[in-house]
């Protein structure tokens, strides 16, 4: 699960500092000036529905049709650990939490069809906040195509705020998993390496005209779902969603196939000078190797078989004698393994 924003070196003390005095805490109508069915009232009209959605939020539960086997998954963000009020409007948080909850259920090779969302606040959080998060949740929502299925309210101490999205999946044939890269198969990617990280790192510094596309994609991802079935149709051995690093992510992968995956530094050259100029080389190449929060896809597949958008990036082999299953560079174990929760949070 992702760590949306980082925020390794700040202190405690101005980390919460940050949270209790954002605008989301002292502008606007305080939730508590409604009760639950009053803010449901606002909230449910704006949620997108389907034609699949049998029985709509409001009731007990919500009814979906679907066929053949779902996919389940779900995230959650919390104010000043994975996000902060002053770099990211409730909007850019729904639209964020919805698109790595649903770059997971594309990484096992299926299409999107749901979501249930829980917001767990501060009665003093802003009412004119929660309205903009449904907005930008709603809106990546109807980009993919899914509706929002119903959720949960529950209040929350002072400065608290997270919000947790579940996500549903269709899939129609087998899941692709981590553990199915074979030696002689090839590494891709689909879509960008990098970037959010970037962004994060320009947001950090205050200096987010230097790369705006990196900023943007770090308050808003894009991963693309299509590409995950369309992966799976064309034989995709293992895949998984970037959401924790090349590095990090790449490794995961290995380790549940037993497999030494190769990563090819050429490959990556192109991803490493989009980021140069505004972050330097070698802040630049930490980007792309163990940069969190992008959303892409990475899979494997046989030589010979990788469908359109995907480039090829690495190799998977077999272990030598006495070596380890894992991810290398260019033959070369490296130590930096991307972004973890707890060691990092």
């Amino acid at each position: 699960m992702p760590n949306t924003e980082r925020l390794e070196g700040l202190e405690r003390a101005e980390r919460l500092d940050r949270v209790e005095r954002g605008p989301m805490m002292t502008g606007g109508t305080p939730l508590r000036s409604l009760d639950e069915d009053e803010l449901l009232a606002r909230i449910l009209p704006g949620f997108p529905v389907s034609d699949d959605l049998v029985v709509a939020p409001g009731d007990d539960a919500a009814v979906l049709r679907t066929t053949g086997r779902v996919i389940a998954t779900t995230d959650t963000v919390v104010l000043g650990r994975d996000w902060l009020d002053a770099w990211s409007s409730g909007a850019d948080i729904g639209h964020k939490v919805v698109a790595q909850n649903l770059a997971d259920v594309a990484a096992m090779g299926g299409r999107p069809t749901g979501v249930l969302v829980t917001l767990v606040a501060d009665p003093e959080l802003s009412l004119e906040w929660v309205l903009d998060h449904v907005r930008g949740l709603s809106e990546a929502c109807l980009e993919a195509g899914v509706a929002v299925l119903g959720g949960d309210l529950s209040s929350a101490p002072a400065g608290v705020v997270m919000v947790s999205v579940t996500a549903l999946g269709r899939l129609d044939g087998e899941p692709v998993l981590r553990s199915g890269a074979r030696p002689g198969d090839v590494l891709a990617v689909h879509g960008t390496l990098g970037l959010a990280d970037a962004g994060l790192r320009l947001l950090r510094a205050d200096a987010v005209e230097r790369l705006p596309v990196a900023v943007e994609r770090q308050r808003r991802p894009q991963p693309p779902l299509a590409a995950g079935p369309e992966a799976a149709a064309a034989g995709a051995t293992a895949m998984l969603d970037l959401s924790d690093g090349l590095l990090r992510d790449g490794g995961r992968l290995a380790h549940a196939s037993h497999v030494v995956v190769d990563l090819d530094p050429g490959a990556l050259a192109g991803d490493v000078d989009a980021l140069t100029g505004a972050l330097g080389a070698e802040v630049a190449l930490d980007c792309v190797l163990a940069g969190g929060e992008e959303h892409s896809l990475l899979a494997t597949f046989p030589a010979g078989s990788v469908t359109d958008g995907w480039r090829v990036i690495g190799s998977v082999r077999a272990p030598a004698e006495g070596e380890a299953d894992g991810i290398v560079v260019a033959g070369r174990a490296v130590a930096h393994t991307g972004w973890d929760h707890f060691r990092n949070g």
